[in-house]
């Protein structure tokens, strides 16, 4: 008896949503709109902190040493900092392997360049990486202060470290952005489904009044309701899900080898693809939520049971 009082009340449910017409098109399209950019705010956070991470797997500190200090020196040096907890690696590159380095790329220009210079204008350095990227600022003052400072010419992190922050400032603003949007239309869209849900209480009320009068029971007459909400939501989410998949693979086929090169390798599709089995059961259930939630506040200010 229960199954069929279910099935009853999902049927009647599914009516409700199929006979509201444009209002079930405008309240879908403004839930799929609000989970969409929830989900695209989302998206690019993921995307931005895994760019991050592959940045500062990347990044290192160069110390580049003046013409006048001699390899043992540096060498020394480079022992000196090796004791340093903070650097999990230091290599040390010759003016010689600097040089073969730079003309490695078959840029005749830069070999012009050399070639008009009569020698080789680079410098001994030490490429030195960190064991935690939150070392590195550590690690530059440490370099700054020591009491080789004076033999070392230039420590190139603070443009590495203007390029992370850059990245991370960019990531904030749009999830800050997003989730502005994002909360803007979900509660757009609760509105819409609490007066769509309003209206199919409105233009049922007798039918509401004559089950009351036959010994309904107040759940077999809201629970159409609630699955009215519900399909509302599941729909909304599907929908949501199936655009950001279309846009995120669009954006990947015109992306250019940039993009690929600062996810690490990976193509901004398969940051997608990876982000995915989060997203989409978690929108459906955000999906459902927000049907149920408009559905729940509109039968307990109009329904009157």
């Amino acid at each position: 008896m229960k199954t069929i009082k279910l099935w009853r009340t999902f049927k009647e449910g599914v009516d409700n949503y199929r006979r509201n017409g444009w209002l079930t098109f405008a309240t879908v399209s403004v839930l799929t709109l609000s989970l969409f950019i929830i989900g695209l705010t989302a998206l690019i956070g993921f995307a931005g902190s895994l760019a991050v991470r592959n940045l500062e797997e990347k990044i290192s500190i160069s110390a580049t040493f003046k013409p006048d200090v001699s390899e043992s020196r540096i060498l020394t040096i480079r022992d000196e900092l090796s004791k340093y907890k903070e650097i999990s690696s230091i290599t040390y590159v010759s003016k010689e392997e600097a040089l073969k380095q730079f003309l490695s790329d078959g840029n005749q220009v830069n070999a012009d360049a050399v070639t008009a210079i009569g020698e080789n204008p680079l410098l001994s350095s030490l490429i030195i990486r960190a064991v935690n990227p939150a070392d590195y600022d550590l690690i530059a003052t440490k370099l700054q202060s020591s009491s080789y400072q004076n033999e070392i010419d230039t420590v190139n992190y603070a443009r590495n470290k203007k390029k992370i922050e850059g990245l991370n400032d960019y990531a904030s603003r749009a999830r800050a952005i997003g989730l502005t949007l994002g909360i803007a239309f979900t509660l757009i869209a609760i509105l819409i489904t609490f007066n769509t849900i309003r209206l199919t209480i409105y233009s049922h009320r007798q039918e509401f009044e004559v089950m009351r009068l036959v010994g309904a029971s107040n759940l077999y007459i809201r629970m159409p309701l609630f699955f009215e909400g519900v399909f509302y939501g599941l729909t909304a989410a599907v929908s949501a899900v199936v655009f950001l998949t279309a846009v995120a693979f669009a954006f990947s086929r015109n992306s250019g080898p940039i993009l690929t090169e600062i996810l690490g390798g990976t193509t901004f599709f398969q940051v997608y693809l990876s982000f995915l089995w989060i997203f989409a059961p978690l929108t459906i259930i955000v999906g459902i939520l927000l049907g149920v939630v408009s559905s729940h506040i509109a039968i307990r200010r109009y329904l009157k049971i």
